[in-house]
């Protein structure tokens, strides 16, 4: 079956509160959707980030409240 679709979108605020590695965010139609996942290491990093704790003063950056 062959679909035909005209549309006109107008977007005048889009707000987006969470993305995530395997979000998908759509806006009109499509096809098909094929996931596509690609990790690259651009910071030439060779072992893992450190833990954070009492040690690591990263720990205690005060982060917005979520609301």
């Amino acid at each position: 079956m062959n679909l035909t679709i005209h549309q006109q979108i107008t977007i005048h605020q889009l707000r987006v509160d969470s993305v995530a590695n395997s979000s998908v965010l759509q806006v009109g139609s499509a096809g098909s959707i094929r996931s596509l996942s690609q990790l690259y290491n651009t910071g030439g990093f060779t072992g893992p980030a450190p833990q954070l704790g009492e040690d690591n003063p990263l720990s205690f950056v005060p982060l917005p409240n979520p609301t």
